[in-house]
């Protein structure tokens, strides 16, 4: 295959400014730094974040660099790869359908370690943060099609990385595609079949992704040679048209629930039909979820760890129908063996619709059938997951979403400091924000 070096992405990012982008972008980037925050804030009291600040103290060493949710501070490597483990340790970050992976979690953890480190402004940041979505989509869309395999986000995140922390240090074009190619190269090739099949820490190997990313960098200033990337091949320089013309961030969805996105509309199609015929959870005797293959191979066991959990399909609809919502507290082990939720388990069946397996990836659409023990039966309409680029999700949306999912371990007085720091007029500084939410005040747990 021929590849050619044309620097259109490189150009992107060393020609882009938050000045130059359009108010939508702006406001979606504000939004977007909300969504990300929240789960920053969430993973910070997970398990896979306590192993991201051990393998940061043992590998990486200190330094000033703080991670949101504790108070150690390492160097740029360790504080990115703490926020690493942190950031998609609950699954509630952003998506993208057509990589089927999560763009934010991806970077934020290095954008943000190095915006703290060189004291740069909100703006800066979020400008930042764009350069390094446009990488990591259209990287990933390439490196997708090159090995026609479906990888997943901790495959993609390297070149987001460079992308975004490239532009804070004002990399010129060359530098960027060196780093672009180192990262390109080196990225961990993330089974992304077996880690619904098959539930662990390993996940979408978010925490990998970001060590090659930042090594790529690393590698880069220590004078390593890379050459070409996926985006300079014949066949794949398409996913670069549009850019700066066409924002991708503007197609992200946006998650509700602190599981794998495929279980979600099978969540809200039963959570609907209950609301709207006025049954209760001890009225059903059975289950239904009609879906795409990929939703029906997530784990259906009864989980023993947060991750089991989280990619599974038959415990959050089980806990959905049972508590109302799957969030944070849904995934502490005590409920685990909720004898309510394991018997509604049992109720549950997931089977493989044809017409709506046509429609994936584009689009995760479900339909509930419930039968209640009286013998009466309701089918929901087709159900496609709350969030999707197509519903324009305002920051209204994405600032009760994060009250809601940082209510069980943050204090409403930060909660509202923070969201007014980051979606308000005043262009202050990352630092202020970083020191903001880690105020000890604030933490309830």
């Amino acid at each position: 295959m021929r590849f050619e070096t044309d620097y259109r992405l490189e150009n992107f990012i060393v020609d882009s400014s938050w000045e130059k982008l359009p108010e939508e972008v702006r406001e979606r980037l504000k939004g977007c730094f909300v969504d990300l925050m929240g789960a920053l804030v969430t993973g910070a009291r997970s398990n896979q974040f306590e192993v991201g600040l051990k393998l940061a103290e043992k590998v990486f060493g200190k330094g000033d660099i703080p991670v949101v949710g504790s108070d150690k501070t390492f160097n740029f490597l360790g504080a990115a790869t703490a926020m690493g483990h942190s950031s998609n340790a609950y699954d509630i970050d952003d998506g993208h359908n057509l990589i089927r992976a999560h763009p934010g979690t991806a970077v934020i953890g290095p954008v943000l370690a190095k915006a703290y480190e060189m004291n740069i402004s909100r703006n800066e940041f979020l400008n930042a943060l764009n350069c390094a979505y446009e990488a990591c989509i259209r990287g990933g869309q390439a490196i997708m099609d090159y090995y026609q395999n479906p990888h997943s986000t901790g495959t993609f995140g390297p070149m987001g990385i460079v992308g975004g922390v490239g532009k804070i240090l004002g990399y010129s074009k060359e530098k960027l595609n060196n780093a672009l190619s180192i990262a390109d190269f080196n990225a961990p090739i993330i089974p992304g079949g077996r880690s619904v099949e098959y539930p662990s820490m390993n996940k979408d190997g978010v925490p990998f992704g970001v060590m090659v990313g930042c090594l790529a960098l690393e590698e880069d200033d220590c004078g390593f040679e890379g050459n070409k990337n996926c985006l300079e091949g014949e066949a794949y320089k398409h996913y670069l048209d549009g850019i700066g013309e066409k924002y991708l961030v503007m197609d992200l969805y946006f998650k509700p629930y602190t599981c794998c996105r495929w279980g979600h509309p099978a969540i809200d199609s039963c959570l609907e039909l209950m609301k709207e015929y006025g049954f209760t959870k001890d009225d059903i005797e059975s289950v239904t979820i009609k879906t795409c293959e990929r939703a029906t191979k997530l784990s259906k066991i009864i989980p023993k760890t947060v991750d089991e959990a989280q990619y599974n399909i038959a415990y959050p609809v089980a806990a959905s129908i049972v508590l109302g919502d799957f969030g944070w507290l849904q995934l502490q082990k005590e409920y685990f063996t909720n004898p309510e939720i394991l018997a509604m388990m049992k109720r549950l069946s997931f089977v493989v619709d044809d017409e709506l397996e046509a429609k994936f990836p584009a689009h995760r659409i479900c339909r509930a059938e419930i039968t209640l023990k009286d013998g009466r039966s309701f089918t929901s309409a087709d159900c496609e997951p709350r969030g999707e680029a197509y519903e324009n999700i305002q920051n209204d949306w994405l600032a009760d979403k994060f009250r809601r999912i940082t209510g069980p371990m943050f204090a409403a007085e930060g909660q509202e400091k923070l969201l007014s720091m980051i979606l308000g007029e005043e262009n202050v500084s990352v630092r202020a924000i970083v020191d903001e939410v880690n105020k000890a005040e604030y933490w309830k747990v």
